[in-house]
C-alpha cells in the first residue's frame, strides 16, 4: 500500500495519541470528516493502522525477558509457546540467532524455568541469550489473557505436572495458570 502525506499524518497522530477524535485528524489535514473517516477505515482494512489492548508489563511490576535462540525447528518453538499465559510474542529473525521470544512473568525465577525447561532442554535449541529488559523507551502492549478456561493439559505440551516439578515445588516457579497449578497473583 502507499501512503500519502495525509496518510502519514493519520497514521502519526494516532501512535502519539490512540484516542484522537477524526475531527482533530480533519483538522489538522485539511479534509472533512468523513473523507478522514474513509482514509481511517482504507488504513485498517490495509492493516496499517492497527491499535492492541492488553497490558504494559513494565509499568505493572512484571518482568519482561527477550530470549534469542538458534533453533533447527523454530516453527514447533514458537507453536509450543502459543497458548503460554506468559509468552508476549514471538519473532523468526535472521543472523546468529533464528528465534526472538518475549516472556512476562511478576518472577524472574518463572521466566529462567520457561527458559531452562522447555527451552534450553529442546534437542533442536543449539543456542540460548536469555534477557530481562530493563526499561522500554515506548509502552510495549502485550495483548494479554488473565482469566483461562482450565485445562487438564498445558498449552506447551509439557507431560508433567508442576505439582510434581521441583522448581514449583521449591518456589522457583509459580507454575501454569491454564491448568490450574499456579502460586502467583497475577492470574
Amino acid at each position: 500500500m502507499r501512503f500519502d502525506a495525509k496518510d502519514r499524518i493519520i497514521i502519526s497522530m494516532y501512535a502519539e495519541d490512540p484516542e484522537v477524535s477524526q475531527e482533530s485528524i480533519a483538522k489538522r489535514v485539511k479534509l472533512s470528516q468523513p473523507s478522514v473517516a474513509a482514509r481511517i477505515s482504507k488504513l485498517k482494512e490495509s492493516g496499517a493502522l492497527a491499535g492492541q489492548l492488553g497490558i504494559n508489563p513494565l509499568k505493572l511490576g512484571l518482568y519482561l525477558a527477550k530470549v534469542d535462540i538458534s533453533s533447527t525447528r523454530p516453527d514447533e518453538i514458537l507453536k509450543m509457546f502459543s497458548g503460554c499465559p506468559y509468552f508476549a510474542n514471538g519473532f523468526t529473525i535472521s543472523g546468529k540467532s533464528n528465534l526472538c521470544l518475549l516472556f512476562f512473568s511478576e518472577s524472574i525465577a518463572t521466566l529462567e524455568s520457561i527458559v531452562n525447561g522447555h527451552i534450553r532442554s529442546n534437542p533442536s535449541v543449539t543456542d540460548v541469550d536469555f534477557n530481562i529488559v530493563i526499561t522500554s523507551e515506548r509502552d510495549y502492549i502485550v495483548p494479554s489473557v488473565l482469566n483461562f478456561e482450565h485445562s487438564d493439559k498445558p498449552p506447551c505440551g509439557v507431560q508433567m505436572n508442576c505439582r510434581d516439578c521441583p522448581s514449583f515445588k521449591g518456589m522457583k516457579c509459580m507454575g501454569c495458570p491454564v491448568t490450574g497449578q499456579y502460586q502467583g497473583s497475577l492470574y
